[in-house]
């Protein structure tokens, strides 16, 4: 499932994917410890990603549960990158990042490893 989410909603997710379901009181309350939002942009946050199909919200207690892994959105954040910022060439991509910052030896090691593995 390729879910697009944006930076607000990805703090709600995160808090979902850390701790588990959740009543929206509860995550209302935490998003305003960590980032000092009301509990009015928390349950509008939260209402994008039930329509998104990200957040399933559950009577009583209107608990919350992730329906998008971390790995989905990440998987879905990488396509959408490629495909917006590098006409959807992968290698384009790894060139760039490879060519804008110097690499550990074990850095290299791990992404050779992994090209070996996908290929």
């Amino acid at each position: 499932m390729a879910v697009k989410l944006f930076e607000s909603e990805l703090k709600v997710m995160d808090l979902l994917w850390k701790e588990g379901d959740m009543p929206a009181k509860e995550i209302a309350q935490r998003l305003k410890e960590q980032v000092q939002w009301s509990k009015t942009t928390t349950y509008t946050v939260l209402k994008k990603c039930v329509d998104k199909n990200a957040v399933l919200r559950t009577d009583p207690g209107f608990v919350c549960s992730p329906l998008v892994s971390r790995e989905e959105a990440q998987s879905a954040a990488t396509k959408d990158l490629i495909d917006r910022m590098y006409g959807g060439s992968k290698d384009l991509l790894i060139a760039s990042l490879l060519g804008k910052q110097e690499m550990t030896p074990e850095e290299i090691a791990r992404l050779k490893k992994l090209a070996e593995e996908f290929s």
